[in-house]
């Protein structure tokens, strides 16, 4: 008979999606297995480009000025924002995916492919659904008190484990404390660290996390710890055969970037976010399908992709977290459209 490997979360996630056989190492794209926005419409990389635009103001237009998309899968979404930028933008921008899978084929020869961070950013990095697979640990308020969680990578069964580390526990007691027994927590400090490498590498800019996200006031009691396989939600099981995920503890991830740097900040969601960038949703006025129709049949089209993109019951109920670093943050954002 077997013998069960028990592993802490963590643990098990990590080398369930990074390890040499892990599910994003292997080369599988997001797209295959869940709906995201930059798959769901080519609109996002256009609000993107918007606030680059801004960014690029902001910074006196610079003759470099740098886009990183962290966690860039296929390459698509620097793909459409060269694609949409105007000229004199597309031409000064240095446009970088970090992505631990290869190279698709298909990605413009001008976008750099790198495993890590850079060291030095002058612009917007992107963290489009990226924070949600940082490897975390999970605890469990047992009879005993406070338990780590460990799980068999091969079934997804589970058992009780340690007590949390002292950073945990700290984590914990600031951002989600556990007071009634059988609740559950993602232990999110790995997240947090993760972020603030972002932002200590923005030296001019502004950086945003867009991905399922939920606060202190209403965190879920028994996480969130999902699977995804060609579509559909699966069981968290983390056997590399699926993708593993939990939502983020923005707030948290609020202060970690502050500690590294930002001197501004905004929480919204992506509904806000994208209506300030342009993307209202609106149907376009019949009168004009008699006029133009070719004209209003572009325009139903981005409605239909704008309410996709903004409905809050989806992808638009998406957490965004913006953090800049020596300039404003844009007024897209801060102002309601």
């Amino acid at each position: 008979m077997p013998v069960t490997e028990w592993l802490t979360w963590r643990t098990a996630m990590e080398r369930a999606l990074y390890g040499e056989e892990g599910f994003y190492r292997r080369g599988e794209r997001p797209a295959e297995h869940f709906r995201t926005s930059v798959t769901a419409s080519p609109r996002f990389a256009a609000a993107i480009a918007r606030l680059l635009a801004e960014i690029d103001a902001a910074l006196g237009h610079p003759a470099r000025l740098d886009i990183v998309d962290i966690g860039a899968g296929s390459g698509r979404l620097l793909a459409n924002v060269l694609a949409c930028a105007p000229p004199a933008l597309a031409d000064r921008l240095a446009p970088t995916a970090v992505e631990i899978a290869p190279r698709p084929s298909d990605v413009p020869a001008r976008i750099t492919w790198r495993a890590d961070l850079p060291t030095e950013i002058t612009g917007l990095a992107v963290a489009n659904e990226w924070l949600d697979n940082i490897p975390l640990d999970v605890a469990e308020h047992t009879p005993d008190g406070v338990r780590t969680v460990l799980v068999d990578p091969s079934s997804g069964a589970e058992r009780t484990g340690p007590e949390p580390t002292a950073e945990d526990r700290d984590w914990l007691e600031r951002w989600w404390p556990l007071r009634e027994a059988g609740d559950r927590a993602e232990i999110g400090h790995p997240r947090c660290a993760a972020w603030a490498s972002v932002i200590g590498r923005l030296r001019r800019g502004l950086a945003i996390a867009v991905d399922y996200s939920h606060y202190r006031e209403s965190r879920p009691p028994y996480g969130t710890l999902t699977g995804y396989r060609d579509g559909s939600t699966v069981p968290a099981v983390p056997d590399g055969s699926c993708d593993v995920t939990a939502h983020v503890a923005l707030d948290a991830c609020v202060v970690a970037g502050e500690r590294a740097g930002a001197t501004s900040t905004l929480l919204t969601t992506q509904r806000a976010a994208l209506r300030g960038l342009g993307l209202s949703g609106a149907r376009p006025p019949t009168a004009q399908a008699h006029q133009d129709p070719r004209a209003y049949l572009t325009a139903l089209c981005h409605a239909g992709e704008d309410a996709e993109l903004t409905d809050p019951s989806g992808l638009g109920g998406f957490g965004w977290l913006a953090q800049s670093v020596q300039i404003p943050l844009p007024t897209s954002l801060t102002e309601t459209p």
